[in-house]
């Protein structure tokens, strides 16, 4: 009976497997917790794969393993009392690409068992527990072959709720036999993100020092920016040592917590300016209209959950049961949020193009209809970028070159800034303020407009 029982729980695994296994191949393309001294409690989970963390081994790298208070019980209440096989639990180390092998190994293999996979490497089985210890294990193993990997415990009798305590560590070693937390492709990020904290923070003075220069074109909308600039140059110094302090201890010693509070503040502030400047706000107006409130009210929410998620994503690992949800939940947020900033331009292009009909300033109205058509165009193109071209170069770069991806964000990110910065400054012969207007110009002006009027601007 016990074994017709052992039977039945590894064939709803094996039913399981292909769907489970797709769900962690699209767990390993998203951006794990960079903290690789974790401590993980799993509460009464029949999850048949868990997978716990995500790193990039360079040669001789090492992953310790600790568990405490270990203990199983059969989630069925009934008179079969099933015996748990101790070598159908454990956890495994799998390379990115081998997950398609294993998946097309488990259509093959009757009562398939992923510790038992030929594309794994097996860090340890629950038969090596010490029992007469509270259950506990304590052991180390050496990657021998470099690459990117997966830590999952399996579990192929799911007849079983697992309970533990598992302390994990993943680190490469250098010369010196030093501990490297950061995975092989992270190592360049301390020093990167310092060099671009230096570059915002001198931007930032930069900015101060032309509202202080140009304080009668100054408006509130510039100390908006200013603000973004602070909070951006910010963020990269807290990323700058929360990566020195994981590289050499494993832990960012409250430097994430630092980085969140700056990430959310960059975040808010980032999608207010957007929305200010698609307005029209303190440049063409002085006040906001009844959608434009109601668009600011609606993202600024939204900007506090999002961030709430990254939280979350950051500082737990895939091993919670709700970690897959939180990352959907940020990137359909994300998805919204960057849709609801193209709005307002759309409004102000709409509004500008009406007004250049009735108010006889042709000239006025063009430049200020061209500079927003290019805001919108470079909005779009900033939004794509770090979406959805960072995370392909990404996912067809060697895990060896991560940082690269990251600075194509961070590189975009400056670009995008740079752009909003220099035509929306605050000078007097700003376009976007005032224009010098002449017969000749108003009907080159008026010549343009007939013209973009036929091919109206639509979303």
């Amino acid at each position: 009976m016990h074994t017709h029982v052992i039977m039945e729980n590894f064939t709803v695994v094996h039913q399981l497997l292909p769907y489970l296994l797709i769900i962690v191949m699209i767990i390993s393309t998203l951006p794990l917790s960079s903290c690789e001294i974790r401590n993980t409690r799993i509460i009464v989970d029949s999850r048949p794969l868990i997978v716990f963390e995500q790193f990039g081994f360079a040669p001789d790298g090492h992953v310790s393993v600790s568990l405490k208070h270990v203990s199983w019980k059969s989630k069925h209440h009934t008179n079969i009392n099933p015996q748990l096989n101790l070598s159908s639990m454990g956890f495994i180390l799998v390379r990115g690409i081998s997950f398609p092998r294993i998946l097309n190994e488990s259509e093959y293999t009757q009562n398939f068992c992923v510790l038992s996979s030929h594309f794994v490497k097996v860090v340890f089985k629950f038969d090596k527990l010490n029992i007469n210890e509270s259950s506990s294990y304590d052991g180390t193993i050496v990657v021998e072959e470099p690459d990117e990997y997966a830590l999952i415990f399996g579990n192929c009798q799911t007849e079983f709720q697992v309970s533990m305590d598992v302390h994990t560590e993943m680190y490469n070693t250098i010369n010196n036999g030093e501990k490297d937390f950061l995975p092989a492709g992270q190592t360049p990020l301390p020093k990167f993100y310092l060099i671009f904290f230096l570059v915002y923070a001198t931007f930032f003075v930069t900015w101060i020092f032309t509202c202080i220069k140009q304080k009668p074109s100054v408006d509130k909308i510039h100390w908006i920016m200013g603000a973004l600039l602070f909070f951006k140059a910010m963020k990269m110094i807290c990323a700058s040592e929360d990566k020195a302090y994981i590289r050499t201890t494993g832990t960012p010693h409250g430097w994430d917590v630092v980085f969140y509070i700056f990430g959310f503040f960059k975040g808010v502030t980032l999608f207010t300016v957007i929305i200010l400047i698609g307005t029209g706000w303190s440049f063409l107006k002085p006040y906001l209209q009844e959608r434009e409130k109601k668009l600011l009210m609606f993202v600024i929410p939204l900007q506090v959950i999002e961030n709430i998620a990254s939280i979350v994503i950051g500082e737990t690992s895939p091993a919670t049961k709700d970690w897959f949800t939180w990352n959907e939940m940020f990137l359909m947020i994300d998805v919204v949020c960057c849709c609801a900033v193209i709005f307002p331009i759309i409004w102000s292009i709409r509004s500008l193009t009406d007004a250049s009909k009735t108010d006889g300033k042709a000239a006025r109205n063009l430049q200020k209809l061209t500079l927003f058509k290019q805001f919108y165009m470079v909005v779009i193109v900033y939004l794509y970028f770090t979406r959805v071209v960072v995370s392909a170069i990404g996912a067809i770069l060697n895990y060896t070159y991560e940082w690269v991806a990251i600075a194509a964000a961070e590189g975009a990110s400056l670009v995008f800034y740079l752009f909003i910065f220099y035509n929306f400054q605050p000078i007097e012969q700003n376009p976007y303020l005032v224009i010098n207007e002449d017969s000749t110009e108003e009907e080159r002006a008026n010549r343009i407009l007939e013209e973009d009027d036929d091919d109206s601007f639509e979303l």
